[in-house]
C-alpha cells in the first residue's frame, strides 16, 4: 500500500511555536473566573484516547467549533466523529474568552471585503454572522442547556471624539447594507441608559449580540454531542500525523484515530508544524482578562453603571467589558508579544491601572481573577471555514479575530454539512483558502509593529 507521511512527528513545544511552552502546555492552571461558574467540571477530562480506532472523521480541537462540527455530524447527519483535546474540553479560547457572543468575525473594512468577493458576497457574510448569533440561543434551546445571556446587542464606544464619524460610516453598513437593527447613541443617551466611563463620546448599538457564558456554551456543546454518539478525547495531544492511502492516522501519546476525513478547529492553539498548508498562515494573539469582586448596588450607581449589554471600545488594540450576572466587572484588552511570567504581571498591572482610570468609582474594588489565551487571526483578516486546498479530505474551521463565540459554533455546523455532502451556502469570504504571512517567521515582529502604531496613533 502507498504510504504517504503528511507530517513528520511533531512536538508542539520545540517545533516553531511563537510563545513558550507554558502557552500551550495544559498542565498550567488558567486562573479563569468561568472554571468557578460551575460545580461540576467532570464533563471536560474524559479518557484519554488509549487505543486504536477508527471513525468517519477525526477532530482536532475540543472547543467550540470541533464540539459543534462533532454534535451537527452526529445529530443532523448519522456521522460519526472523534474529536481529540491536547487538554481538557475547551481548554483553549472557548473557555477563556469574554463571552461576547456577537458579529465582527472578520477584521476587513466593509469596502475591502466588497473588493475582495463582491456586494453580494459581502451582504451575505453580515448574513451569516447574524444567523450565527442568533444560531447559538436557538441551538441552546434545542439542546435543553443554559448559557446565561445578558443584554441586547453589543455596544461600540467612542473612547476619543474623533471616532464619532466612524460610528456613523458603520451605522450606515450595519442598517442599510447588513439589515441590523442599530442605533447611535450620544454619550448623555449611553449614560442614561445605564453605562458611562471615561472615555465615553457616544456609541453605536449593534442589535446583534449578547453576552453569555462561554464555558457553559461548551459544556451543553460537549454534553450534547457524547448523548449524539460523539466520542470525546482530552488529554490526547496530536504527536504525529501520516496519510496512508485514503485513511489519515492521527497518533496520540496513548493511541492512534484513523479516519478518511478530518477538521482542524484548533484555532490560536494549532501547532506550527501541524500541515504544510497551514505553516505561518495564522497569528495567534494574546487577549488578557481581569474580573473583580461582584459590585455592590451602590457602587454600580456611583459609576452609572448598570446596563448587563456587552461593550467595545473603537481602539485598534480595543479593550472590552460587561457586567457579568453576579454583578462583577470582566474588563479585557489585547496586548502582549511573549507571554512571558515578566509579561504577564505588566499586562495584569497595566489592565488594572486602565479599568481604574476607566472607572473611578471602582477604584479600590479588588480584583479576583487574571488569566489570558490565543485568539488567532490570519493574513487575510477573515475566518476560514471549508476544505484546504492542499487534500480534499482536509477540512478546516478557523481565525475568528478575536470575535468567534458565535462564528466558531456556525462553523462546526458549516463543515458537518461540507462532509455531509450538502454544500452550504456561505460567504465567499469564508471559503478562501488560507495563505502565509510573508516571512511568516517575523510574524510577533509585524504585530509589535501593529500594537506600537496603534498606540501611538489612538492613545
Amino acid at each position: 500500500m502507498m504510504r504517504e507521511k503528511v507530517v513528520k512527528p511533531l512536538q508542539v513545544s520545540s517545533r516553531g511555536a511563537l510563545y513558550p511552552p507554558s502557552t500551550y502546555d495544559p498542565a498550567c492552571p488558567v486562573g479563569s473566573y468561568w472554571d468557578t461558574t460551575l460545580t461540576d467540571l467532570s464533563w471536560r477530562d474524559p479518557a484519554p484516547l488509549q487505543q486504536e480506532v477508527s471513525c468517519d472523521v477525526a477532530i482536532l480541537g475540543g472547543g467550540l467549533t470541533g464540539l459543534s462540527a462533532a454534535l451537527h455530524l452526529a445529530r443532523d447527519h448519522q456521522i460519526q466523529a472523534h474529536v481529540l483535546e491536547a487538554g481538557a474540553l475547551g481548554w483553549g479560547a472557548s473557555g477563556r474568552n469574554g463571552g461576547f457572543c456577537s458579529v465582527g468575525a472578520s477584521n476587513l473594512p466593509y469596502a475591502w471585503m466588497v473588493k475582495r468577493v463582491g456586494q453580494a458576497e459581502t451582504v451575505r457574510y453580515y448574513q451569516d454572522q447574524r444567523q450565527a448569533v442568533e444560531g447559538v440561543l436557538e441551538l441552546a434551546e434545542v439542546e435543553g442547556f443554559s448559557v446565561d445571556p445578558q443584554g441586547q446587542g453589543c455596544y461600540v464606544v467612542a473612547h476619543r471624539p474623533r471616532y464619532w464619524r466612524e460610528l456613523e460610516a458603520d451605522h450606515l453598513i450595519y442598517t442599510q447594507v447588513a439589515g441590523y437593527p442599530a442605533q447611535l447613541l450620544t454619550a448623555e443617551e449611553l449614560r442614561e441608559q445605564g453605562f458611562n466611563s471615561q472615555e465615553n463620546y457616544g456609541a453605536l448599538n449593534i442589535g446583534v449580540g449578547f453576552g453569555l457564558n462561554p464555558l457553559k456554551l461548551t459544556q451543553g456543546l460537549a454534553q450534547s454531542a457524547r448523548q449524539r454518539g460523539a466520542q470525546l478525547y482530552s488529554c490526547s495531544p496530536l504527536v504525529a500525523w501520516e496519510k496512508i492511502g485514503s485513511w489519515h492516522h492521527w497518533q496520540t501519546p496513548g493511541g492512534t484515530v484513523r479516519a478518511r476525513q478530518v477538521i482542524v478547529a484548533s484555532n490560536g492553539y494549532t501547532p506550527e508544524a501541524l500541515h504544510s498548508s497551514l505553516k505561518g498562515s495564522l497569528l495567534p494573539v494574546l487577549s488578557n482578562i481581569l474580573v473583580t469582586r461582584p459590585l455592590t448596588e451602590a457602587e454600580k450607581e456611583a459609576q452609572g453603571w448598570w446596563d448587563p449589554t456587552p461593550l467595545y471600545d473603537t481602539r485598534r488594540l480595543l479593550f472590552y467589558y460587561r457586567l457579568l450576572p453576579d454583578g462583577r466587572l470582566l474588563f479585557g484588552g489585547r496586548g502582549g508579544t511573549r507571554d512571558t511570567p515578566e509579561e504577564r504581571r505588566h499586562l495584569q498591572s497595566y489592565m488594572n491601572q486602565q479599568m481604574r482610570r476607566l472607572f473611578p468609582a471602582w477604584k479600590a474594588v479588588e480584583i479576583e481573577h487574571f488569566w489570558n489565551g490565543l485568539a488567532c487571526l490570519s493574513r487575510q483578516m477573515h475566518p476560514h471555514i471549508g476544505r484546504s486546498g492542499a487534500d480534499p479530505s482536509l477540512w478546516v474551521g478557523l481565525a475568528y479575530h478575536g470575535s468567534g463565540v458565535a462564528t466558531a459554533v456556525w462553523a462546526g455546523k458549516v463543515l458537518a454539512q461540507d462532509l455531509a455532502g450538502l454544500q452550504p451556502q456561505i460567504s465567499a469570504l469564508f471559503r478562501r483558502p488560507l495563505r502565509p504571512f510573508p516571512w511568516p517567521q517575523l510574524r510577533l515582529q509585524y504585530l509589535r509593529l501593529g500594537y506600537l502604531w496603534a498606540q501611538w496613533t489612538e492613545g
